[in-house]
């Protein structure tokens, strides 16, 4: 291989359009606290903040946890194609803003969406190189426990979140990737060996 053919090689890893990376799975499987320790380790790669109709919980910060909204503005800001993809989960919607993740793209930002299962099938559709990655807990019963620890459903949101999860479990080897939860710092090193494999990755001819 000649030096200048090494040289468009190396442009090639080092000067590319963010990597969109989509993390999926059930309610209570940790994705929140994944993702805050994920972003604190690795350079380059930003969190899509969602906007949501529900409503706010303790300790959330608009603009951080999610961008809060009404039912009626959300729909408008859906007809007008402002959503990169949107579904309804637990009785709220829930939605990713498409001009905040293109603009972050173009800058060679790597973006992380963690969404449910419908809004990564919605993506996937518009992005099709975009990278899934499915958060699995390590057993039913430990999903039902971080639930219950959670505290802030009661029992009978907990059984309807419990059922949705039965549903999504099934779509995960649809994914890209498979990160099983049982230990947060040995999920965020293989989150993390994930992103940078993918850094690496060649574009496909």
């Amino acid at each position: 291989m000649s030096v200048a053919a090494i040289a468009r090689l190396v442009q090639t890893t080092t000067r590319r359009e963010g990597r969109l990376f989509v993390l999926s799975g059930p309610s209570g499987g940790g994705k929140t606290t994944l993702v805050r320790h994920l972003l604190a380790h690795i350079p380059g790669i930003v969190r899509s903040v969602s906007v949501t109709t529900r409503a706010r919980r303790r300790g959330e910060r608009a603009g951080r946890a999610y961008h809060f909204v009404t039912p009626r503005a959300f729909q408008a800001a859906r007809v007008r194609g402002a959503y990169l993809e949107w579904a309804s989960v637990h009785g709220a919607f829930y939605a990713t803003p498409r001009r905040l993740v293109e603009r972050a793209l173009t800058r060679g930002q790597d973006v992380l969406l963690a969404i449910d299962v419908h809004g990564a099938a919605q993506v996937k559709q518009r992005k099709p190189a975009c990278v899934r990655i499915f958060l699995l807990p390590p057993s039913w019963r430990t999903l039902m426990d971080r639930l219950r620890q959670r505290g802030t459903e009661d029992s009978m949101t907990r059984a309807r979140r419990l059922q949705v999860a039965r549903q999504e479990l099934r779509l995960a080897r649809q994914y890209d990737y498979v990160v099983v939860n049982d230990q947060l710092a040995r999920a965020v090193q293989e989150l993390a060996a994930i992103i940078t494999a993918e850094r690496l990755r060649l574009p496909q001819r």
